[in-house]
């Protein structure tokens, strides 16, 4: 992977994600701190508020990538950081839950806008060859990025105060505003033509694509199973020491950062992505067998399966990724790339959403038997997107193009 991409739109989407997801860090790490210790709520409804935010993110998530499709996803992409810029600054005078949910239920509009736009713009500013690579490269770029704003969060919540908090809410407000920024150095994208005289959500009724984003969504909750079922699993059932969950999340991120370009290789085509999901499914299955292991093992070997299966959960996590990022891509019409990125998400954000409470209740409600009905189940999703692209794709060419079709 390069250090940095030539100049020109891949560079400048590599800032702007930079710049984005340092913010992200920030948020990411003292949210539920800010919301309990300063903004005063309680747990259940920090977690409820959260969930609501999460349902507006995703049921508008394809209807504002309808838009950024009509109006220029740059346009669009940079409206919606500044608008997210002025929401976080609001941020700072919320002390209730309503309040909360009045700042934050816009800024799940404006989140999904720009991350739909940003998928759009992938699909109209960069070569169809490239568009993979570089939603590797940015995923790259992100866990970077997320790392050094929960470096610089963690100073923040060593002092825990309310001013400390505000600091880190208005430093995410300023990336918002800086990413857009950097944004406008982007050559406007064209607006893309509305098709016929169908309805305009065709996202939404392409059935073939929609069975798609179900499995993907399904296979996404293996981001769950990371974040927050192993932490339990190895605090509460394992002999392994707690700063092993520190060592699995280092592993994680170190993983893709170094390797997730390299992992989208052979995802060129639908095929091939399809085959990279079905990896992924059998990977998943490979990295539950082995955690469900540690329950029963010495300290010694405990650690190292902890290793093992957090490096074989990556390298399937990176296959996930590369897998439906190339499929996505290759099934959206060239005309609305926004609203299909925007409704790919809403599967992933399904997932993550119903993932917590779905994988502790396999892993830590059943132990062993819960992580490989878990593991099982990756696997059977797996392989049923190869028939569900296949079908897709034929949905929209003849079916000898499916091996060759990369957009």
């Amino acid at each position: 992977m390069p250090l940095l991409p030539e100049p020109g739109p891949i560079r400048t989407l590599a800032a702007v994600t930079l710049v984005n997801t340092i913010g992200n860090g920030l948020w990411m790490t003292s949210s539920a701190l800010f919301l309990t210790r300063s903004v005063g709520l309680s747990i259940g409804q920090t977690g409820l508020a959260l969930t609501l935010v999460a349902l507006i993110s995703l049921v508008t998530s394809t209807p504002v990538g309808y838009l950024a499709d009509r109006l220029g996803p740059r346009g669009v992409a940079i409206g919606a950081l500044v608008a997210l810029g002025l929401c976080e600054t609001a941020m700072v005078g919320v002390r209730s839950m309503a309040g909360f949910l009045v700042v934050a239920a816009p800024m799940a509009v404006f989140e999904a806008a720009q991350r739909a736009a940003r998928g759009a713009i992938i699909g109209g500013a960069v070569p169809p060859d490239q568009r993979v690579y570089t939603r590797a490269y940015l995923r790259s770029i992100t866990n970077v990025g997320i790392t050094v704003g929960a470096a610089i969060a963690g100073i923040g919540l060593t002092v825990d105060t309310r001013t400390a908090y505000l600091s880190l809410i208005l430093g995410d407000a300023a990336t918002f505003v800086l990413a857009a920024a950097v944004l406008t150095r982007l050559a406007p994208i064209a607006r893309a033509p509305r098709a016929g005289s169908g309805p305009r959500l065709t996202a939404l009724r392409d059935r073939p694509f929609l069975a798609f984003v179900v499995l993907d969504g399904l296979l996404a909750t293996n981001f769950g199973l990371f974040e927050v079922a192993l932490p339990l699993w190895i605090a509460d059932r394992t002999d392994a020491p707690h700063w092993m969950i520190s060592v699995v999340f280092v592993v994680n991120t170190v993983a893709v950062v170094l390797f997730q370009v390299r992992a989208a290789r052979g995802t060129d085509t639908l095929a091939g992505a399809a085959r990279a999901s079905r990896r992924a499914g059998f990977g998943l299955l490979l990295a539950c067998l082995i955690f469900s292991l540690t329950a029963g093992t010495g300290l010694a070997l405990t650690v190292l399966l902890l290793v093992v299966a957090a490096l074989v959960q990556v390298t399937a996590e990176m296959w996930y990724s590369a897998g439906g990022w190339a499929i996505s891509f290759g099934l959206a019409p060239d005309h609305a790339h926004g609203q299909y990125q925007g409704t790919y998400a809403m599967g992933h954000q399904f997932g993550q959403m119903v993932a917590p409470a779905a994988v502790t209740a396999l892993t830590l409600g059943w132990g062993t038997p819960g992580w490989l009905v878990l593991g099982a189940a990756f696997a059977v999703v797996g392989c049923l997107v190869p028939p569900v692209v296949r079908r897709a794709a034929e949905h929209r060419e003849p079916a000898e193009n499916y091996s060759a079709s990369s957009s």
